[in-house]
């Protein structure tokens, strides 16, 4: 019953309701979250949405669910075999029988891995006939399939990359602005050398040697981008730490420990919290700079800089250039917009008072 009312207090605390209205308040960062939050739960389900496998298919007065049965057993169609029913086709034999099947697709009816050279050999404009809305590349794979499932890998990749960064620069931070003396200044010296090493020819070298995966680069992003939360942290645990409640903690007896974990490091969420937001957008702007310049993800793995690597090789196809391009800058103003209303919601200033 304590934990449980403890939560409940600090949901309630009046300066958190406070922080809350006053991002409510700024219209443009509110409706970018919500709608980022919107775009991010649609990825996660986007095989609902842009798929070649059928939701439903009707036969013989039984119903299959092939995107089910392929996410549980592998299974297509509840039959197994080596190949795969082309649904599309199907949906349209069923139509020209008329026997009261029928297949139910989903909105996109293309996987982003998938070549479809049945109009035109190369890119295809878009159309709504053939429900290639964006569109295909030059390897004649949907634009908007590739948009939405390199969605969710840039997303990932973000989050995944901020974690593991904010986890190593807000523990060495942390050990640095606490601790001082000798160990902030070994650290310093190291990250200052650390930070002359050029990232891109890392990436190359790396690329050179291995194919590069999802968490190869991660590893090596981890490795160079850990340092810029360190820096803050730092400095607001310096802060912190000559304040007079954590005089008083050690006074009590509190470990270094229980000072750095209960008192400092709740003290300095909101440098933590305003930084998220361009993190993300760094992670999403470096992967799509890499998968463009060719030394990220392997092809056919669905990524932006892939797409826009196509698109920019000839002139011919205007379509793919402009559909990554409003993407990014969509995505990464939303992203924008949401960390300039969290670094004003969080700004102390505005809930200090001095008398």
């Amino acid at each position: 019953m304590v934990q449980i009312s403890s939560v409940f207090k600090l949901s309630l605390d009046p300066q958190t309701v406070k922080q809350w209205k006053r991002f409510r308040s700024i219209k443009r960062g509110y409706f970018s979250a919500v709608f980022l939050v919107f775009l991010l739960l649609l990825s996660c389900f986007a095989e609902l949405l842009v798929n070649s496998r059928a939701l439903i298919v009707s036969y013989d007065g039984k119903w299959y669910f092939p995107t089910y049965s392929w996410f549980i057993s592998g299974d297509t169609f509840g039959l197994d075999y080596d190949w795969e029913t082309n649904y599309r086709e199907l949906k349209q034999h069923f139509k020209e029988q008329d026997e009261g099947n029928w297949v139910l697709m989903p909105l996109v009816p293309y996987d982003p891995f998938e070549n479809d050279f049945s109009n035109t050999y190369g890119a295809e404009r878009p159309s709504w006939e053939t429900k290639h809305y964006l569109g295909t590349d030059t390897a004649g794979r949907d634009v908007l399939a590739r948009l939405v499932y390199g969605f969710r890998i840039a997303l990932g990749f973000s989050l995944v990359l901020l974690t593991c960064s904010y986890i190593a620069g807000i523990a060495i931070g942390c050990a640095m602005g606490y601790w001082g003396g000798a160990f902030d200044l070994v650290f310093q010296r190291l990250i200052e050398i650390w930070n002359t090493i050029p990232f891109l020819y890392v990436i190359m070298i790396v690329a050179s040697v291995v194919v590069p995966n999802f968490w190869t680069l991660v590893i090596v992003m981890v490795l160079f981008g850990w340092t810029a939360m360190t820096w803050n942290m730092r400095t607001s645990t310096y802060k912190e730490k000559a304040r007079e409640y954590v005089n008083a903690a050690r006074a009590l007896g509190s470990g270094n420990a229980r000072v750095v974990g209960v008192h400092i490091l709740p003290n300095t969420i909101s440098v933590i919290v305003t930084f998220i937001p361009f993190s993300i957008a760094g992670g999403i702007a470096a992967l799509t700079a890499l998968d463009y310049l060719g030394f990220g993800l392997p092809p056919p793995t669905p990524s932006w800089g892939e797409l826009l690597r196509k698109g920019t090789q000839s002139l011919d196809h205007p379509w793919i250039v402009w559909s990554v391009a409003i993407a990014i800058i969509v995505i990464l103003l939303m992203v924008t917009f949401i960390g300039e209303a969290i670094r004003e919601a969080f700004d102390p200033k505005k809930f200090t008072y001095y008398e």
